[in-house]
């Protein structure tokens, strides 16, 4: 909520609506997103080619979204610090490359995971 304005939520459409337009906004403005998705849709047909088995899936879908939910926060927190300080401060630094940091660590363990279901799948069907 805004200070000073009146304690109304909007409505559930309302918020989501606007994370939508949020998510069109990150994918317009940050190619780290675009990257991201790039590579989710690349899991997706890897997925179909390697014909991965439901929990596999859900690995995946589970990877891939936590990838994207991270690299938005990352963002979120950068332009949050490109806002509060437009100069360059080691703090403001600081702060973004550990949110930085923090999505890079997720990446390597969705790629580790992936690693793990894909290379399984890849054995399986060699196998027969």
């Amino acid at each position: 909520m805004i200070p000073g304005r009146t304690p109304s939520h909007p409505s559930f459409r309302r918020s989501f609506l606007f994370a939508l337009q949020g998510f069109r906004t990150a994918v317009r403005q940050e190619r780290n997103i675009k990257v991201m998705l790039g590579g989710a849709a690349f899991a997706i047909v890897m997925g179909i080619v390697l014909r991965i088995g439901p929990t596999d899936w859900a690995v995946v879908t589970v990877c891939c979204g936590m990838v994207l939910a991270a690299e938005l926060i990352n963002t979120a927190i950068e332009t949050v610090v490109d806002l509060v300080s437009p100069e360059f401060h080691p703090l403001a630094g600081r702060a973004k490359d550990i949110a930085a940091a923090a999505s890079w660590l997720l990446s390597i363990a969705a790629a580790i995971a992936g690693l793990c279901v894909y290379g399984h799948a890849l054995l399986v069907l060699l196998a027969r």
